[in-house]
C-alpha cells in the first residue's frame, strides 16, 4: 500500500511539473512560467547611439556617400547594432581611399600635412579656389586644409579625381609618381 501511495504521489508529481503548474514555492520542481519565456531587455543608452550615427554620418559625407538610415528606435539594441556596423563599415571604406598610395606619393613631394604656407595649404598642397570648390564644408567648418585630417585631404583631392580633373593640379609631383 505504501508502495502504490508513493507511485501516485510521483505521478502527480511529474504530472504537475510537466504543466507547468508550481506544486511549492520553495520545491524544486516548481516552475515560474514568467522566468522562461521573458528575456531581460537591455537598456541601451540613445546618446551612445547619437553618437555613432554622427561618426558614420561624419565618414559618410567625406567620403562622398549618402547618409544610412535606421528605422530602429534610438533605443533599441537593434539601433545600437545597426549604426555600430554602420560606422565600422564606412570607417574602413574611408581608411582605403580607392588612389591612396597615389596621394601619398604627391603628398612625399609637396609638403607636411598641417603646412600652412600661403598661397598652398595642407600635404597635397591645396589652394583656396581648389578647397572652395571641392570641399566647402571643411573649408567653413575646419578651416583651411592644413587643419583637416590626411584622410579628408585624400577625399577631396580623390573627389577633384573623380570630377575629371585626375591628378591635373598636381602636374609636376604626379610626373615623378610615375602617375601621369
Amino acid at each position: 500500500m505504501l508502495a502504490a501511495l508513493l507511485i501516485c504521489a510521483a505521478a502527480a508529481a511529474t504530472l504537475a511539473a510537466a504543466s507547468g503548474v508550481p506544486l511549492k514555492p520553495g520545491s524544486k520542481l516548481s516552475r515560474h512560467p514568467k522566468s522562461q519565456s521573458a528575456k531581460p531587455r537591455r537598456h541601451v543608452n540613445p546618446a551612445l547611439v547619437r553618437r555613432l550615427r554622427k561618426t558614420a554620418w561624419r565618414w559618410q559625407t567625406v567620403i562622398g556617400v549618402r547618409h544610412a538610415h535606421s528605422m530602429a528606435p534610438l533605443h533599441s539594441p537593434r539601433a545600437l547594432q545597426y549604426w555600430r556596423r554602420q560606422v565600422r563599415h564606412v570607417s574602413w571604406l574611408a581608411a582605403h581611399p580607392p588612389h591612396k598610395r597615389g596621394w601619398l606619393c604627391i603628398h612625399h613631394f609637396e609638403g607636411s600635412w598641417s603646412d600652412s604656407g600661403d598661397p598652398y595649404w595642407g600635404g597635397l598642397q591645396m589652394d583656396r579656389g581648389f578647397m572652395h570648390t571641392y570641399a566647402p564644408r571643411f573649408l567653413l567648418r575646419k578651416g583651411l586644409a592644413n587643419r583637416w585630417t590626411p584622410l579628408e585631404q585624400m577625399w577631396v583631392a580623390e573627389r577633384a579625381h573623380r570630377s575629371g580633373r585626375g591628378y591635373g593640379p598636381w602636374p609636376n609631383t604626379a610626373r615623378y609618381c610615375g602617375l601621369l
